[in-house]
This record gives C-alpha cells, sequence and structure tokens, in this order.
C-alpha cells in the first residue's frame, strides 16, 4: 500500500487559474465523471472569498497502510486537502507523492483510488448493482460483476441483495451509503478516501456503519484518509488524527497524544468533548490569577506579569464543602452511557463546565465550591497560544 507525502502545499481560491483545478474527475474510473468541469468551478466559486489560502505550505505523511483521520471546524480545509491528495484538484504550489511518485505522474486509472463522498454520488439512472459494477461496465467485463458483489457482501458484512435491483432516489441514506462503500470497494483499491461519509445518518446508522467502516479499514490494512466533524468517528476508526485550521496541521498524533499534550490553546480547546475550559489570567510568583478566582501553585520559572490563559479538563475538577472557587449552576446535562453529569457553571461571568458523577445532587442555581487539580492544569501563553512546559 503507498506512502502519501505532500510537500509544501499551499492552494489558493479566487485566482481565476483555470489549471488550477483538474475537475470533480470520478475516482472509480478514468473515462467516467461525477460531474463536469463546470460543476467542479461551482464547487470553488464557493469556497469563502476572505479565505484565499484553503491549504496553506503544508507538509504531511500518511504512512503506509494507517488510517488518518482529519478533523477541524468548518472551512478550515479538509475536503479541499482530501481533494488534493486525490488528485482532484491541483495544488497552487506543492507536491504530492505516493510512495516517491508525484500524483501527477500517475494516470487517474492507476492511482487505485475508492472514495466515498459525503452525497454519495451514484448515478440516479443506474440500478444498485450498476452503480456497483461501473468499474466492471465501463471495462466491458460485466459477468465479473455477480462474483464481485458476493465478495463485498462477505467482507461488508451486511446484506445487500433486496438493493441491488432498486435506483438510487429509492434508496433511504443508510441504503445509498452501503452501495457508495461497495461501489468503493469494487475497485480493490489500495487507498481509501472518505469524505464525510456518516453525516447524513441518524444516529443508529452512524455508529452501525462507523463500525462496518472500521471492519472494512481493518481487513484490508491499506492506507486510508477520513475527513469528519466527528471527533468520536475520528478516535474509533483511525490510527491518528490530524487537527487542522486555516488550511494548516496545528498538530498531529494519537487520540492520547492530542488529548493529554495539546500543542497550543486552539487543539486543547477544540479536541475533547466537553472541551478544555480556559480563563485568561497573569503569573505573580507562583500563584496563576484571573478573574475572581486564583489558583496555586503553579510551575515556577514564569515571568512576572505574564498573560496566560489557564487551562483544566472539565473531568480534573472537584466539588468541595468549602474554601473553593464559587460557582453558579446554569444548566445540567447528563451522560447516562458514562453515568455522567455536565455542570455549565459561571465563575465570576466566566463559563466553566465540571464532569461529576450521576449521583451527586445538584440543582441549577445552585452555589458550588470547586477545586481545580493543579497537577492537572495546563499554561498557554496568551500571545501565541502555544502550551508552556
Amino acid at each position: 500500500m503507498p506512502t502519501i507525502v505532500l510537500r509544501h502545499v499551499t492552494k489558493r481560491y479566487g485566482d481565476g487559474d483555470p489549471e488550477n483545478t483538474t475537475g470533480m474527475e470520478k475516482l472509480i474510473t478514468s473515462s467516467a465523471r461525477i460531474f463536469d468541469h463546470r460543476h467542479a468551478q461551482k464547487q470553488e466559486m464557493r469556497e469563502p472569498s476572505n479565505r484565499p489560502h484553503a491549504v496553506n505550505d503544508l507538509s504531511l505523511t500518511i504512512r503506509d497502510g494507517e488510517t488518518l483521520s482529519i478533523i477541524g471546524p468548518s472551512g478550515c480545509g479538509k475536503t479541499t486537502l482530501l481533494k488534493i491528495i486525490a488528485g482532484l484538484l491541483k495544488p497552487t504550489s506543492g507536491d504530492v507523492f505516493y510512495d516517491s511518485r508525484a500524483i501527477s505522474d500517475i494516470p487517474m486509472a492507476e492511482r487505485g483510488i475508492g472514495m466515498v463522498f459525503q452525497n454519495y454520488a451514484l448515478y440516479p439512472h443506474m440500478q444498485a448493482w450498476e452503480n456497483i459494477g461501473f468499474y466492471d461496465i465501463i471495462r466491458k467485463q460485466p459477468e465479473k460483476i455477480p462474483e464481485r458483489i458476493k465478495y463485498i457482501i462477505r467482507i461488508m458484512g451486511v446484506e445487500l441483495e433486496h438493493l441491488l435491483s432498486r435506483k438510487p432516489p429509492t434508496l433511504s441514506g443508510g441504503e445509498q451509503q452501503r452501495v457508495a462503500v461497495a461501489r468503493c470497494l469494487a475497485r480493490d483499491p489500495q487507498i481509501f478516501l472518505f469524505d464525510e461519509p456518516l453525516s447524513n445518518l441518524d444516529a443508529k446508522l452512524r455508529v452501525e456503519t462507523r463500525a462496518q467502516i472500521n471492519r472494512l479499514l481493518h481487513y484490508y490494512k491499506i492506507t486510508a484518509i477520513y475527513v469528519t466533524h466527528d471527533q468520536t468517528e475520528a478516535i474509533a476508526i483511525s490510527d491518528r488524527i490530524a487537527i487542522m485550521r486555516a488550511g494548516k496541521i496545528e498538530q498531529i498524533g494519537t487520540f492520547h497524544a492530542l488529548y493529554d499534550t495539546p500543542k497550543n490553546a486552539f487543539v486543547a480547546q477544540f479536541f475533547g468533548n466537553p472541551p478544555m475550559n480556559l480563563f485568561a489570567g497573569h503569573i505573580w510568583d507562583d500563584v496563576w490569577e484571573g478573574r475572581g478566582f486564583t489558583v496555586q501553585p503553579i510551575r515556577p520559572g514564569l515571568r512576572q506579569g505574564q498573560a496566560v490563559w489557564l487551562g483544566i479538563r472539565p473531568e480534573h475538577i472537584t466539588i468541595v464543602p468549602a474554601d473553593g472557587i464559587p460557582a453558579t449552576i446554569d444548566h445540567i446535562e447528563a451522560i447516562l452511557t458514562h453515568r455522567q453529569q455536565l455542570l455549565y457553571t459561571n465563575i465570576a461571568g466566566q463559563t466553566c463546565v465540571v464532569s461529576v458523577d450521576l449521583d451527586q445532587l445538584v440543582a441549577r442555581g445552585d452555589t458550588i465550591n470547586l477545586e481545580f487539580n493543579t497537577q492537572n492544569l495546563y499554561l498557554f501563553d496568551k500571545d501565541t497560544g502555544a502550551r508552556i512546559g
């Protein structure tokens, strides 16, 4: 399976360069297209005009056989990056390599890419079996389709037979998603690319389909890139996770690395559900002083008066009988699957989320005392956002 390497890739929109896109070529074949070139141009024009760099000098290596998830806020460049890796978009500058070979030197039919799109991109006028077997149809080998479908059903572990004679408009979202994944597998891909494939499914189907995709990725052991908004999906499916912001990758690593050792305040507050609490304040000796409360002791060696964000995860805050930080409970959210409840509290006008056991007796409007575990504090420079220590 190929190792994918990106070197200093930049993609700018709005420069009017007609060579800046290859069009939305269909990944399952070199001769078919999912959308025509005009559609691809419309897609680019929909990119926010105030964000000229969808991808900004980005370098990245996706290892042979690993699954990398890419997450980040809307508009950060996730889907654009995926299209560049697939060869659907030409970068404004920089290079993409499959096993040291430039992607531009590899014909589309030889790239071995299987892709599942957010909207599934099925041909509405074709029956499901034709969509799945399209690659064999254009290769003039339709006799291979029945055996290939049997193989795909066995690998996916789901029933598809009752869908094969139906056309996409008559299928539910979950059924279309299964057909789209089956079509992806029908190419015997060397690379899997997923662009938010579960975003149109309900909660129950998301869980079921996530398990199916996870099984496929472990079965094939091929290089895969998974773009999603859902951190739970990313954690469940991937070997590593990359967090993007404004066209750049802020940090890449395992779930534990991102959660326990965030590189900066953005990663700390973006990754985790609920996110890390952050409070603005200053350093005086071994004391962090914020609005309405102080925390001590903190790590030594910081500059007097230095502006610092103090961060702490909700699970590292406890309720104490007295002599704590006074906070008022504004809202309570029960997390039944974890036997926990989230307390959304107010500390001097600042929101602080606290995670406590479900049997903790609290009510909206209560005033409680909080204690921050000083062994689990994070400090970030307020000017740069970089983690201190």
